[in-house]
């Protein structure tokens, strides 16, 4: 099967199991379509034309103004976020502010899939936009993690169109990130024209989402988040060290971004 990033996100659906769903940037709701449980969705000029099959809250808003709430997540049963899709403004402090305002409100066995990480042009990656397709220089995001937090599993996904990068055991607890967030935007914020690096450009550690859709990985995680049957953090890294995730040739490019 050759994904796009919604067709991933559909399996995401299926194999996580999300008691809980929480979107930044809606667009015409098409992602929001794939949720069946209580939802979030947040952006400040969404234009929804889709049906939407599930209960959401709609906030129309940036999501900085959302998590600056004193309790953003009040309309779902439970304030954590079992699954979450980045997709707000394509600049890499923006995407890092989502996805460090998102793990706030995670468990270990939370997911969180980032939209436009693997751009294959860098004047596509360029910060101001100056073409009909457009990444802006999120996919710096995935980087920095790596290099930052390397408690996190961090993956780029060789999906159709602009890829994505998916995070597993996230820290609710975790401040390194917030402590180090000025100079972390220092670090990864330059000047166009970006020069995006050759292994991002050709894919070259990107895994197949074939592989992650199908390892066995899942029902271990779905046991991080399981009072009845926890399973230690410990042993779910130590069932990941031993999938046998490879790289892939580029995806096609298509379903890109605009």
């Amino acid at each position: 099967m050759t994904f796009n990033r919604h067709s991933f996100l559909a399996a995401m659906h299926e194999v996580v199991r999300p008691r809980t769903y929480l979107e930044i940037g809606v667009d015409d709701g098409l992602s929001l379509t794939l949720s069946r449980v209580p939802s979030v969705a947040i952006d400040p000029a969404f234009s929804i034309t889709k049906e939407i099959q599930t209960d959401v809250h709609l906030v129309r808003s940036t999501s900085d103004e959302f998590f600056a709430r004193p309790d953003p997540l009040a309309r779902l049963p439970r304030p954590v976020i079992d699954l979450a899709f980045i997709d707000g403004m394509h600049l890499a402090e923006f995407a890092l502010r989502d996805f460090m305002n998102v793990e706030r409100y995670t468990t270990p066995g939370s997911v969180i899939v980032l939209d436009d990480m693997l751009p294959h042009e860098s004047h596509r990656a360029d910060r101001h936009r100056h073409t009909i397709s457009w990444m802006g220089d999120v996919y710096k995001v995935i980087l920095a993690l790596r290099k930052h937090r390397p408690d996190l599993i961090t993956l780029q996904v060789n999906t159709g169109g602009s890829g994505l990068g998916l995070i597993l055991l996230p820290d609710a607890s975790e401040t390194e990130l917030h402590d180090r967030y000025d100079d972390l935007v220092a670090e990864i914020v330059t000047p166009d024209p970006q020069v995006v690096p050759e292994d991002v450009l050709h894919r070259r550690d990107a895994v197949s989402p074939d592989e992650i859709v199908n390892s066995p990985i899942w029902d271990q995680l779905r046991h991080l988040r399981d009072r009845h049957r926890p399973t230690p953090v410990g042993a779910f890294r130590d069932l990941y060290a031993t999938a046998t995730w490879t790289t892939r040739q580029p995806a096609p490019h298509h379903d890109m971004t605009t």
